[in-house]
């Protein structure tokens, strides 16, 4: 498994730095340091190796608002959820802004490929059922339907983020654009939590 994060980790860096067409088995293993063909075995085609690359984004971002949401405290309310969303639109703009940028390039790069695609929607699906559950272990009463239409706004906002200026991206400009984010979706009358 270690083997196989590597490849993807390498795939993602590419996808984030150079863009899609930089993208090759070569080019994988030449970034992650490991002998001629080591992708190729992995991942046989790049279809492969593109879905492999969702997948470890997707597993990374889980694990970090998982590793996030365990900081919070107890039963949170709109505020405390604008917070976390904040410091997760910040650091997903900073510290990680090459994995979503390579997430800008997946998505593209879905449109025109029903296997990807579906690959994509898969963890769209898996990443939505994570985030549902992390609301509940946070006491949070969101439904399903306020928490896709989150998810659907942090990622119209980190793609606006991650695709301007570096030094734009603000903790201040995150959370104002998290509180937004929440009270649009939850409204501004006394918090349920």
């Amino acid at each position: 498994m270690r083997r196989r994060d590597a490849l993807a980790d390498a795939a993602i860096e590419i996808l984030g730095t150079a863009g899609i067409h930089k993208l090759s088995h070569r080019s994988v293993d030449e970034q992650a340091g490991l002998p001629p063909g080591t992708a190729s075995n992995y991942f046989p085609r790049r279809e492969d190796l593109l879905a492999a690359a969702a997948a470890r984004v997707a597993e990374l971002h889980v694990a970090g608002m998982a590793a996030a949401d365990h900081e919070a405290a107890g039963p949170v309310g709109r505020d405390q959820l604008a917070e976390l969303i904040g410091a997760d639109l910040f650091a997903s703009a900073t510290q990680h802004r090459t994995r979503y940028l390579a997430v800008c390039e997946l998505t593209l790069e879905a449109s025109r490929q029903p296997a990807l695609a579906g690959a994509m929607a898969q963890l769209g699906l898996a990443a939505m059922e994570a985030t549902v559950a992390e609301h509940r272990a946070l006491g949070l009463p969101t439904t399903p339907e306020q928490v896709q239409a989150l998810m659907t706004l942090f990622a119209g906002t980190l793609l606006t983020l991650v695709a301007g200026p570096p030094q734009a991206v603000t903790p201040d400009a995150t959370l104002t654009l998290a509180r937004f984010m929440v009270r649009g979706v939850l409204g501004t009358g006394p918090d349920p939590g």
